[in-house]
C-alpha cells in the first residue's frame, strides 16, 4: 500500500475529526476549513450509523493517518505492544509518540508530521549529535534532538517554531533549535479511543 498523497481535508472528513495533517493559521478553524462535519462525496451530507466493527476500524484508520504510517507498519507496532504487560493500547500510542518524526513535530520544528518526516528524510535532523534519516527511529528519554546547522536557516522551520504548541514532555531551546525528551507521556491528549483498536486486533 502506497503512502496517501491526496487531499488532507478529505481524510479528516472521512474520520470526522482533525488528523493534524494540515497547518491552519489565522481565525479559520480546521473544522471549518475541511468541513469535518460532512463525509467525503457530493451527496453524502450526513454521517450514517456504523457497526461496532466499523467503529473499531475507523479508530484504527484515524490513528494510522494521524501518525502517517502504513497498514503493515501499524500492525507491527500493535504486535510489539501486544507482547507487553499492562495496557496494550497505551503502549501502542506511546510507541507511536516515540517515533523521530513525531518528536520533531512535537518539538515544534515542523507544522505537521508529514513535514517533520520530510526534514528527517532530507537529513536535517540530528539525534544526540548524529544525523538520522529514519523517520521511524525510536527516541528514548534523555535523547537530544536538534536541527542540523546547515538547515537552521530554513524559513519553514523558523515559522513552525514561531507558531508551535509544544508539549510538556519535551524541553526545547528555540534559539539553539534543539530539544530534549524529558519523558514519554502515559496518555496523549489527542481524542483517541485505543481500546477500540485493541478490540479490533484481538478478534
Amino acid at each position: 500500500m502506497a503512502r496517501y498523497l491526496g487531499p488532507k481535508c478529505k481524510l479528516a472528513r472521512r474520520e470526522g475529526t482533525d488528523l493534524f495533517l494540515k497547518s491552519v493559521r489565522g481565525s479559520m478553524s480546521i473544522k471549518k476549513k475541511c468541513k469535518i462535519d460532512k463525509t467525503p462525496g457530493q451527496n453524502k451530507k450526513h454521517r450514517t450509523r456504523i457497526t461496532e466493527y466499523g467503529k473499531q476500524l475507523r479508530e484504527k484508520q484515524k490513528v494510522r493517518r494521524i501518525y502517517g504510517i502504513l497498514e503493515k507498519q501499524f500492525k507491527n507496532y500493535y504486535k510489539k505492544a501486544a507482547k507487553k504487560k499492562g495496557a496494550k493500547g497505551e503502549y501502542l500510542l506511546q510507541s507511536l509518540e516515540a517515533r523521530l518524526d513525531n518528536i520533531v513535530y512535537r518539538m515544534g520544528f515542523s507544522v505537521t508530521r508529514a513535514e517533520a518526516r520530510q526534514l528527517v528524510n532530507h537529513k536535517a535532523i540530528k539525534v544526540n549529535g548524529k544525523t538520522v534519516n529514519i523517520a521511524s527511529c525510536k527516541i528514548k528519554i534523555g535523547d537530544r534532538i536538534s536541527v542540523r546547522e546547515k538547515s537552521r536557516n530554513q524559513t519553514r522551520i523558523k515559522n513552525a517554531l514561531a507558531f508551535a504548541n509544544k508539549v510538556k514532555w519535551v524541553q526545547v531551546n528555540v534559539n539553539k533549535m534543539e530539544g530534549i525528551v524529558k519523558y514519554l507521556p502515559a496518555r496523549i491528549s489527542t481524542d483517541i479511543n485505543e481500546k477500540l483498536i485493541v478490540e479490533l486486533y484481538s478478534k
